[in-house]
């Protein structure tokens, strides 16, 4: 089979994967990227650019299944936003990107795995000023990574019992987006380096999250989905730290 239909197909199964669960799939991309052997100042605007489309596809799904909590979501946003301007006008090492990105990875890993859905009865309020601080710090990780930050968001929530799965999802896609936008305009003033295919990056990842986010925010079983996810980010994770991709 040829490197790039694959690459493709694999792209395509990825953003299904991410919007279903209410995610932008940055993570996805840039694991992707990483073993294709794309170079480091290209994949994070790529994937960013990638986030904006599918993200806002997933979030539009989940919002008119009446997901979306605003009072839960701007604590996180309103810091988070201008730190992701900070973290993507940095530029680190190659080789120190790639470790990071390994190890980051492997948040999206635990949260697919070891968080399930709190049942309404355990759910409690946010607390403000927490989550201004939670959002501070994972939103200049997305901009210095090149993520939108919702992979690192939903299992805090999850974890301090602030809302439910789906509610989870519906707050980190708008998370992400907003995010990626800033951290886009972050890139922007060092330099933007794209793919020089990303329109059919795009079209592939548009379809791909177009499904997801529609199969995921009402009509299908979450479960299989978030196994299948967390086993190509933990090869890309074995990749990206042990075999130095």
């Amino acid at each position: 089979m040829d490197s790039m239909v694959l690459f493709y197909g694999l792209l395509l199964l990825v953003a299904f994967l991410y919007a279903a669960v209410g995610h932008g799939g940055a993570s996805g991309y840039l694991a992707l990227m990483a073993l294709w052997g794309v170079a480091p100042d290209v994949m994070k605007p790529t994937a960013l650019v990638l986030n904006l489309f599918v993200s806002l596809t997933s979030f539009i799904q989940f919002y008119r299944s009446g997901h979306f909590r605003w009072q839960l979501f701007w604590p996180f946003a309103v810091l988070s936003v201008p730190m992701a301007f900070v973290g993507g006008s940095i530029k680190i090492d190659a080789a120190l990107y790639k470790q990071m990105l390994g190890v980051l990875l492997l948040i999206p890993v635990a949260r697919l795995l070891l968080f399930p859905n709190p049942p309404a009865s355990a759910l409690r309020p946010a607390n403000t000023v927490g989550a201004g601080a939670i959002g501070a710090v994972i939103g200049f990780l997305s901009g210095l990574i090149g993520i939108g930050g919702g992979i690192l968001l939903s299992p805090v929530v999850l974890l301090l019992r602030w809302a439910d799965q789906k509610q989870t999802a519906a707050i980190s896609a708008l998370f992400i987006f907003v995010n990626s936008v800033r951290g886009l305009m972050g890139q922007v003033s060092k330099g933007l380096q794209l793919s020089t295919d990303m329109i059919g990056y795009i079209v592939v990842a548009f379809a791909g999250g177009l499904l997801g986010a529609w199969l995921g925010a009402g009509r299908l079983p979450q479960q299989a989905l978030k196994y299948v996810l967390a086993l190509v980010l933990l090869v890309a994770v074995y990749k990206l730290i042990f075999a130095g991709v």
